[in-house]
């Protein structure tokens, strides 16, 4: 086989959202770029995560709030349609097409590689053809800095029958263009809360399999409840402190999965989800060429710069370096590594690292968002009550009934729903605010700006929220913290 070689200032493996933002970037500086990518242009998010599992949601939590409201609920007692509902979310991903991707590729002025890349010592990546075609390797060499950004795959246990059960992942459940009749989940966190009630809302029978004590154990502990109690009166089955040992599929691709607890108790379903947590894209990258281990997480300092390479030409941004496994983080991350990269090769003298500098990923570390998109949604940013404690800040936790805020009072019949505010005592600042309630998710950025923003207490007195509506949770936040 034959090769090309072609260099260039930077180097980007993975074509995902952080890929494109860190190109993005890294173009603005005035350094060309090429982004290797062996998929869809789009990455993971745009075709199997994020926005077709929010296509399969809205329906259902549309349909959901609609019932709580007086004079609509009658309009809306029927099921889904779910072909409808597949249709939607089929157009929203391009149909599993790159088209709209690309287009934007060229308009920045970013070059694209398809293939698979694999580094070769330093700044240098040899990029093979996609699978099934034809064409020769190129070798592509990077003169600052060689980004990687291929972010994770969903990780499977090591369970007897697995391989030969076919068991849905992450991107089967946000992909599937049928509605099994009885879905077993397996997984307590984001990706199983959502597919839960995604998939009871077009019509499973869904059993969830929690090895732990409970639903979204990383957040507050009364999100996870809210959400379980939700769950369970719409019909889902919710198992906790329960483990499998098994997994087969005897009939074939079209017969029943078999799934076996640690009891020994046997569950069959049409289908069942692995949601289970995930692994980097990092085992086939070559970095063993560059003296690091294959398969691992890649640790990096605060511009993303990852460590222990010599020369520092080496980045890795998003879900592979495991400092927040979130689209919006990692594209976060990329825009500062980007700004960095584009720095250094002007030879800044002295890149801004300090604490919110324009150099340093402090968010990844004081005030990641989050939102969960069940019924009833949950908003998160900064740390919880635990997470403060456990670093031993001295803090006072503020907690609010939400459906006691008119505007939640109107915006639907027995509104459930919970505030927490946790306030760093020795800097008088919010450093952790949560939300739990239908709507909650579009409050959630006023929080993140006061945590990242570290506005003091008295001065929030003053952001004065309108009325009627639900963000004047934040007044009721402050009267209890003011007494």
């Amino acid at each position: 086989m034959n090769q090309a070689t072609d260099e260039y200032d930077v180097v980007v493996l993975g074509a995902g959202p952080v890929g494109e933002n860190l190109a993005d970037r890294t173009r603005a500086a005035g350094l060309s770029t090429v982004i290797v990518e062996r998929e869809l242009v789009g990455g993971e998010c745009s075709y199997w995560a994020c926005v077709p599992s929010k296509s399969l949601l809205r329906p259902v939590l549309a349909r959901a709030e609609a019932r709580r409201v007086p004079g609509l609920r009658q309009a809306v007692d029927g099921p889904l349609s779910a072909a409808e509902v597949f249709a939607h979310r089929d157009k929203q991903v391009g149909n599993w097409t790159d088209g709209g991707a690309l287009t934007w590729l060229e308009s920045a002025g970013i070059d694209l590689v398809r293939g698979h890349g694999r580094l070769a010592g330093p700044q240098r990546v040899v990029v093979t053809p996609p699978d099934g075609s034809d064409g020769d390797e190129r070798v592509l060499t990077a003169r600052h800095a060689v980004a990687v950004c291929t972010g994770t795959r969903a990780a499977l246990p090591d369970l007897p029958g697995i391989a030969e059960a076919r068991p849905w992942t992450s991107r089967e459940a946000t992909s599937s263009a049928t509605v099994p009749e009885r879905l077993v989940v397996v997984g307590g966190g984001v990706v199983a809360a959502e597919m839960a009630t995604a998939w009871n809302g077009l019509g499973s029978r869904v059993t969830v399999l929690v090895r732990g004590s409970g639903l979204l154990t990383r957040i507050e502990p009364f999100a996870g409840e809210l959400v379980a109690e939700t769950l369970r009166e719409a019909g889902v089955e919710i198992r906790t402190g329960t483990s499998v040992k098994g997994v087969a599929r005897p009939g074939g691709a079209a017969g029943p999965v078999t799934v076996t607890l640690e009891n020994g108790e046997r569950l069959e379903a049409d289908e069942v989800l692995f949601a289970t947590g995930r692994t980097p894209h990092t085992e086939d990258l070559g970095l063993e060429t560059v003296g690091l281990e294959p398969g691992g997480w890649l640790t990096v300092d605060e511009t993303c710069r990852v460590r222990d390479v010599p020369g520092g030409w080496l980045y890795a941004a998003g879900d592979v370096n495991h400092r927040a496994l979130l689209t919006h983080q990692g594209k976060y991350q990329a825009r500062i590594a980007g700004a960095a990269i584009g720095a250094r090769a002007q030879d800044v003298p002295l890149l801004e690292t300090d604490r919110w500098g324009a150099h340093a990923t402090t968010a990844d570390e004081a005030a990641v968002p989050q939102v969960v998109f069940t019924d009833p949604e949950v908003a998160a940013v900064g740390l919880t009550a635990e997470q403060a404690e456990a670093e031993g800040r001295s803090i006072r936790v503020v907690d609010y009934d939400m459906g006691q805020v008119e505007g939640a009072v109107l915006y639907g019949d027995g509104y459930r729903g919970r505030a927490r505010m946790v306030v760093d005592l020795d800097r008088g600042h919010p450093i952790g605010v949560t939300f739990v309630g239908p709507g909650v998710a579009e409050l959630l950025h006023s929080a993140t700006v006061a945590v990242v923003g570290e506005v003091p207490i008295e001065r929030l007195w003053h952001a004065v929220p309108s009325f009627p509506t639900v963000s004047e949770v934040w007044l009721r936040l402050l009267e209890a913290y003011r007494g």
